[in-house]
């Protein structure tokens, strides 16, 4: 199996910071991303009737997985 490593070299310290954070930041706006998709599917769901849910094949207690899938992708 081939790997590749990928290395960046840096003029400073300062730009070395600078990457990281950009890193950090990019990666907590991907789970804040995340956790909205969770959180409207899950409102959207809890916001229907148990009839309706029953008309999408779903029980009240899905909702949590259902919302979960939707956000993180399945396990």
């Amino acid at each position: 199996m081939a790997y590749l490593n990928q290395t960046t070299t840096y003029s400073s310290l300062t730009e070395r910071l600078l990457a990281t954070t950009a890193r950090i930041l990019d990666a907590a706006a991907a789970r804040q991303a995340k956790r909205a998709v969770y959180r409207k599917t899950f409102n959207e769901l809890a916001g229907l009737g148990d009839r309706d849910l029953a008309d999408l094949g779903l029980h009240r207690s899905q909702i949590r997985r259902i919302a979960t899938e939707a956000a993180y992708g399945a396990n």
